[in-house]
């Protein structure tokens, strides 16, 4: 994830983003839709990954008095994500770091976008039982990030849809085509029955898919009640 450190990568995240995920606008709005159902209007949300803070403008907008805790690695896009969200940045608490760096809690509900696949399923398993561990029992926790059959033909029919997409979203051929190999040697992505399996061995229960575009998934689960 050392891209996130270089100038030119960090201020191009947004429009590089948008033309990689299907429905990135609406992925956000439905998150944020996700977590109202369950949290109250004063809710205190974990954001894991909140570089950038594209979620976080998001969600500051539909939910006025929500207050936030953002977490990411990189420090050069928690600063994007502090001008990006201008005043309502009064209502994120930044944390440089992963999930150890978040507070304890408890919070309202959990959200962990376009950041997961990035991790070995240990150091996968590891975060998203920290990530529970933090919420009330019963609080929404939203995922959503790389997700689609990791070997063989249909491994490469799905890379190939997924560079179409961008492709069609302006990215350049050649482009497109060098980030499937990329993909394939860099990034550890689970099946999505993988990825539901562990996301209820972490403690989530109810767990749903609610987006799928082409090789992006979200789910919503719940902190069960012990």
């Amino acid at each position: 994830m050392s891209s996130f450190s270089d100038a030119n990568a960090v201020s191009g995240y947004a429009g590089r983003t948008e033309q990689l995920v299907p429905g990135l606008h609406h992925l956000h709005r439905m998150t944020g839709l996700l977590l109202a159902e369950r949290a109250p209007a004063d809710a205190r949300i974990l954001v894991l990954g909140a570089g950038g803070g594209m979620e976080l403008k998001v969600f500051s907008q539909m939910q006025p008095n929500w207050r936030f805790d953002g977490v990411d690695p990189s420090a050069e896009m928690l600063q994007l994500a502090k001008t990006n969200l201008g005043s309502d940045a009064s209502r994120v608490t930044f944390h440089e770091g992963y999930i150890d760096s978040a507070p304890d809690g408890p919070f309202d509900g959990a959200t962990c976008l376009l950041t997961l696949h990035f991790l070995p399923e240990p150091e996968r398993r590891q975060t998203l039982r920290a990530i529970q561990r933090r919420l009330k029992p019963g609080a929404p926790f939203v995922a959503a990030h790389h997700s689609f059959p990791n070997k063989g033909a249909e491994m490469d029919r799905w890379l190939a849809r997924n560079a179409a997409f961008a492709v069609a979203s302006g990215v350049a051929a050649s482009q497109a085509m060098n980030s499937i190999q990329a993909m394939k040697e860099r990034l550890p992505v689970l099946s999505p029955k993988q990825d539901e399996a562990i996301l209820g061995e972490a403690g989530f229960s109810d767990v749903e898919l609610f987006y799928a575009g082409f090789t992006f998934k979200g789910w919503v689960g719940y902190k069960s009640v012990e």
